[in-house]
């Protein structure tokens, strides 16, 4: 019997062609990690490396779509990276086998008025912190290491430095790390930005600023040219708010279980929670995969 995903609510968008019974013809699966593929404890299903085997035999490209800095995720995927696209730092760096594909790099000046923002506002008494995201490298000011424990878990190469903004690197985006909640005051902070650069609220804790051109699902529509893949044969999966666009770029998109609502009401299916296996569960189901 042919998978049935199911539809998100009817305000979402409307549902794929229908088509016959057996597997998708599915060229290409963009996952987000954190809330999506990854548990609540940052960790891989235990399936996946035998599923990115599978999905290597059959032609189709797997590509990790994250937050996270390219050497995080090529380490966290280096027992399958060769031939792997990684579209990092929400999009603004799409890199294949140590080759960068393409990037989306912000005006020296902007990166140091976010920075004096921060500044500012830890002077209000708000306890936030900058990571200034470089092609090699993360630089943030504070040192503190309440702060250096949330800036590894996404950016494995980091540095402390006097001032972030005279780094030389090309920086793709300035994520801001609010031990609050980031929606109540960090995000308002960087309203005045917004007009010309993209303040993406990506987790409860993070916010992202980054070019108005750049976003997870511009890297995708640049990734689906290059390579001859149309959207109806691309699945993608995402959970926060910067998975909208990606979601978009994709006509077998899913919302986890677990998603914010606004995803939810953008994706066309749902999908399990991350804690309950999901994306690895609906790839099975959608692409007929032999479950293990």
């Amino acid at each position: 019997m042919p998978f049935s995903p199911t539809p998100a609510p009817p305000h979402a968008a409307a549902q794929p062609p229908a088509r016959d019974a057996g597997p998708a013809d599915i060229r290409l699966i963009v996952t987000d990690m954190d809330g999506t593929l990854l548990d609540d404890d940052k960790q891989p299903p235990r399936r996946l490396w035998a599923v990115l085997e599978q999905l290597r035999e059959r032609g189709v490209l797997f590509s990790p779509a994250s937050g996270r800095q390219y050497a995080t995720l090529a380490r966290e995927f280096s027992r399958a990276a060769d031939g792997m696209v990684f579209i990092a730092e929400n999009g603004t760096y799409v890199v294949r086998d140590g080759v960068e594909l393409s990037s989306d790099t912000l005006d020296p000046a902007v990166v140091a008025e976010v920075l004096e923002t921060v500044r500012r506002l830890n002077a209000q008494g708000a306890d936030v912190g900058a990571v200034v995201c470089g092609k090699e490298s993360a630089y943030v000011e504070r040192a503190d290491e309440p702060f250096l424990a949330e800036v590894r878990r996404y950016y494995v190469q980091n540095r402390v430095v006097a001032d972030a903004a005279a780094v030389a690197d090309d920086i793709l985006k300035v994520a801001l790390f609010d031990f609050g909640s980031v929606e109540r005051v960090t995000a308002p902070a960087l309203a005045p930005f917004t007009a010309t650069h993209q303040v993406v609220v990506s987790g409860h804790h993070w916010v992202d600023l980054m070019n108005r051109t750049a976003n997870k699902g511009a890297a995708i529509r640049r990734l689906q040219r290059e390579l001859g893949i149309t959207p109806a044969q691309t699945m993608a999966f995402g959970d926060y708010l910067n998975d909208l666009e990606m979601l978009d770029a994709a006509e077998w998109s899913f919302a986890m279980a677990n998603a914010h609502p606004e995803v939810v009401r953008r994706a066309r299916h749902l999908a399990p929670a991350n804690t309950d296996d999901g994306v690895l569960r609906t790839i099975t189901r959608v692409l007929g995969l032999p479950e293990s």
